[in-house]
């Protein structure tokens, strides 16, 4: 099966995380050649922070299953919303046989299977919710810790959303590290550079890169 990077949280070899280390870095050599302080939108915009857009509860259906929001969704909490039709949700390995009973029982059909251990369901609502399994050693403590957003959601705190993009490594993943570490403040990035030092710790660099990259478009004060 192929895999579907955007969900691909299984362990790579080690010739596969050196070519995603490499790639990684070009992309951050170009961008950091090519920016420029406060070349972003407007300061004020880049700091805002709206749930405008409303988000089906996979809570209503998984009442036995914890679960974190991620993806799309999950940034709008650490940069300006964008429109995204996916839900994603992350849950642990060992929650995975009572998530899928969970919504069979609710009437919920599978769609398909993204990668190893994710898979897309149509909710009632006809909302489609990708379920990211996974067993990394980081899944659990950051299920038990979720940011509780106003709509009372859980979602994804900011230095394990962080993670799952730095891991995932595709550009659009690596554009919003740079802007949710761009609006985020001296107390958050350390929180991040733990999280990160501990998880990845090869990857330290390349986050440091980001950071920079975030804050030239967000300030233009910097130069």
């Amino acid at each position: 099966m192929q895999r579907n990077q955007k969900y691909d949280l299984i362990r790579r070899s080690s010739g596969e995380a050196e070519e995603f280390a490499r790639r990684r870095r070009e992309y951050l050599a170009i961008a950091l050649r090519k920016a420029k302080p406060g070349s972003g939108s407007h300061h004020s915009f880049l700091r805002k922070r709206t749930l405008t857009h409303i988000v089906t509860d996979p809570g209503k259906i998984l009442h036995r299953t914890p679960f974190v929001v991620v993806g799309g969704v999950a940034t709008r909490l650490y940069m300006p919303e964008r429109v995204t039709l996916d839900l994603d949700i992350l849950i642990a390995v060992e929650d995975m046989l009572t998530a899928e009973k969970e919504l069979r029982l609710a009437g919920c059909q599978k769609q398909s299977n993204l990668s190893i251990g994710t898979s897309s369901w149509r909710l009632p609502d006809r909302t489609v919710l990708d379920m990211i399994v996974s067993d990394a050693p980081w899944t659990e403590e950051a299920i038990r810790h979720p940011r509780i957003a106003a709509d009372a959601l859980p979602y994804i705190d900011l230095p394990y959303l962080i993670l799952m993009k730095l891991h995932s490594g595709r550009v659009q993943d690596l554009a919003d590290i740079s802007r949710m570490l761009g609006g985020a403040d001296g107390d958050s990035l350390r929180t991040v550079r733990t999280v990160i030092g501990k998880y990845l710790p090869d990857d330290t660099e390349d986050l440091e890169s980001l950071i920079l990259l975030g804050k030239l478009e967000a300030d233009p004060r910097l130069e």
